[in-house]
């Protein structure tokens, strides 16, 4: 089954981790700090934000995945992957900032809303969705 959704944000944000990695390769080579932050604290932010994309999106791609496995393509999912795909941008810039910064918090706190709403739909199409499941194809042969 093909999923739309999970397939173009997956590849989204492996677009976007590039971009995080590119950020951080800029500084890199031109302080030419192989290991680390070589003490540029601005390196050490855009190290700290590309980590935490690593840290956030891999769970969230699988929950993508699996609720629009269970329950198909739909456009609350899409609205969803545009807003996780935007979150996680504001947020890498946001990272830049010495101080807190609008585009950091609505970045983690989207990103996280997101999160733990897939987490909830994914609970509900597991435990409280009521429907009958069909058994599968080698056992309704037996009959």
């Amino acid at each position: 089954m093909l999923l739309p959704i999970t397939l173009t944000l997956a590849a989204a944000c492996a677009l976007l981790n590039m971009w995080l990695a590119a950020r951080c390769a800029r500084i890199r080579i031109a302080d030419k700090a192989l290991h680390g932050d070589g003490g540029n604290s601005l390196l050490a932010k855009r190290m700290r934000a590309h980590a935490n994309f690593t840290e956030y999106v891999p769970m969230t791609l699988i929950l993508f995945g699996l609720v629009e496995l269970a329950v198909g393509a739909s456009a609350w999912l899409w609205g969803a992957a545009l807003v996780f795909a935007l979150a996680r941008i504001a947020h890498g810039f946001g990272m830049d900032a010495d101080k807190p910064t609008v585009w950091r918090a609505s970045g983690a706190m989207l990103t996280w809303l997101v999160m733990v709403g897939l987490a909830l739909v994914a609970l509900y199409i597991a435990y409280g969705a009521t429907r009958e499941v069909p058994a599968p194809p080698a056992m309704a042969m037996m009959r």
